[in-house]
């Protein structure tokens, strides 16, 4: 098992339109609330830490690869 510690920020945005907003992605949030035509306000919702194999998990569910930070399927440093 890895010896590193990794951090799972969860943060939350909401916005405010005069029209309903579908899927968009952060660039779009971001352009609107800045310089566009919508209301704004980001915040952290939870921060945790994170053992290998938790990292190795939290990776898979995001359809990444553990091997994004040098971890096994279990956790485990690749080197």
């Amino acid at each position: 098992m890895t010896k590193r510690k990794f951090h799972r920020t969860v943060v939350e945005v909401e916005i405010l339109t005069q029209e309903p907003v579908g899927g968009v992605d952060l660039e779009t949030i971001h352009h609107q609330i800045t310089e566009g035509d919508w209301s704004g306000h980001v915040r952290t919702k939870s921060v945790e830490t994170l053992d290998g194999k938790q990292a190795a998990d939290a990776l898979k569910k995001q359809a990444s690869d553990p091997c994004f930070f040098g971890l096994d399927d279990d956790g485990n440093d690749l080197e």
